[in-house]
């Protein structure tokens, strides 16, 4: 069997997750009010502060997007801040974060290091790894690559505290949540010792549903999530990003959630007419199947799939609600 090139890694990947709307995705969650929010109930050193206090101790000019990864040496390895959006090791390959940027509190001395990632899933069968054991390598590249950035030399006190935080989109009806991977001691023999410096990881996974039938979750970090990253018309998620969640439509986030909502509509017609040519080919009837699996790919409500097939192909409603 030949050995896997990283161009088919990257064919594979495209073909799984769509570029153009996961660059949309990024820009989204990267915008101030998004991330700050995100902070406040992730990150515990300043959860007991305001949104506008969040945004003022968020360096703005360290927020970084990354791309799909790319075949090394494609790209430069700039540095913002100092803090390099790619990390390499000879004969490990590259990396690349979707969102990294630098919080600071209280005084310049205090600085956490965050990355943001959006995933799709979390199952084992669709990604072929758990996805534990990446955030766990994402947290020790988050830590080695401050080595003579942060601290020099062997000054491991002045490590910086590192944050991954996992965004999945494939949560079901109850059961959205918010899980915690950090470092703990535990003593096997004799007095415990006091270790005090295990605070310097923490990953988060968060997993959130498609919410297609509107109703928000009790938690108020995932609701939020839910909001924003959901195929609800555009101008109802806006009245309901600032009505129950107390963000201003500047520009810059508007302009994100138009373009993220026109793409998905965009990338749903797609679907639509490739699920009605493969089925139009076998029959009626399975072409109201098969443009239902593909509809449900695409992330639309079983209201919008029921009215779009009605519409396209002339059958009842009660048809198309039997492949629902």
């Amino acid at each position: 069997m030949s050995e896997t090139t990283n161009l088919s890694n990257i064919i594979d990947m495209t073909e799984e997750r769509n570029p153009e709307l996961d660059k949309n995705i990024k820009e989204l969650l990267s915008d101030i009010q998004v991330l700050s929010r995100i902070v406040k109930y992730t990150v515990s050193e300043v959860e007991h502060l305001s949104v506008d206090e969040i945004i003022a101790c968020i360096e703005q000019t360290s927020i970084e997007t990354g791309t799909i990864p790319i075949s090394p040496g494609a790209t430069n390895l700039g540095k913002i801040e100092s803090v390099q959006m790619e990390n390499s090791i000879i004969g490990e390959g590259y990396i690349t974060f979707d969102i990294r940027f630098i919080l600071c509190y209280g005084s310049k001395e205090f600085r956490i290091i965050i990355n943001l990632e959006a995933q799709k899933s979390t199952d084992y069968s669709k990604n072929n790894y758990h996805l534990e054991n990446r955030i766990i390598f994402y947290l020790a590249r988050l830590i080695s690559s401050q080595k003579e950035v942060e601290f020099f030399h062997s000054d491991y006190d002045n490590i910086k505290k590192v944050y991954s935080i996992w965004i999945c989109m494939d949560a079901k009806d109850g059961e959205e949540s918010i899980n915690k991977i950090f470092l703990d001691s535990q003593a096997v023999y004799g007095t415990p010792s006091e270790l005090q410096q295990l605070d310097k990881m923490c990953g988060l996974i968060i997993r959130i549903r498609r919410n297609e039938d509107g109703k928000q979750s009790s938690n108020e970090l995932v609701a939020m999530l839910e909001t924003l990253l959901c195929m609800k018309n555009k101008d109802a998620k806006k009245e309901i990003l600032v009505e129950d969640f107390g963000m201003v439509m500047t520009y810059e986030l508007e302009g994100r959630v138009d373009n993220m909502c026109n793409l998905s509509e965009v990338y749903a017609e797609v679907g639509m007419n490739k699920g009605l040519q493969q089925g139009l080919q076998q029959g009626l009837q399975q072409a109201v199947g098969a443009m239902v699996k593909m509809l449900r790919e695409f992330k639309q409500s079983d209201e919008s799939i029921v009215e779009r097939i009605v519409n396209e192909l002339g059958v009842s409603k009660e048809e198309v609600e039997k492949y629902l």
